[in-house]
């Protein structure tokens, strides 16, 4: 099952987070970035859509994920100038065939975001 798969917990307070913006882009050869999606992270955590399932062409990929602004719709109390803002997260896709997994975890203060297995 080919295509690219965004997972987003909040481990903060144990929670998927429900409602963090992400955008998805295509980095193409002349460093100019190509939209494919952009949405909120839905009830079961991932970002959804339709394009995400679809095979994806090899290259380079960037996922914006909204931090701050979700902390603040949950009520969380930030600094006027948040340490983490908008995380930028490239990264690669070489074989098309497969699927790309990527679990977003963070904090106000923290992120991680690897390929993960599913």
């Amino acid at each position: 099952m080919p295509g690219l798969s965004i997972h987003v917990v909040d481990v903060t307070r144990g929670l998927i987070a429900t409602g963090m913006q992400v955008e998805v882009r295509r980095i193409e050869p002349d460093g100019a970035a190509t939209p494919i999606v952009a949405g909120a992270v839905a009830g079961r955590g991932l970002l959804e859509h339709p394009a995400l399932d679809a095979r994806l062409a090899r290259g380079r990929y960037e996922a914006d994920f909204h931090v701050a602004a979700y902390y603040r719709a949950a009520g969380i109390v930030l600094p006027a100038t948040p340490f983490l803002d908008v995380v930028t997260y490239r990264f690669g896709i070489d074989d098309p065939a497969q699927h790309y997994h990527l679990p977003f975890k963070c904090t106000p203060w923290g992120y991680s975001c690897f390929r993960g297995g599913a």
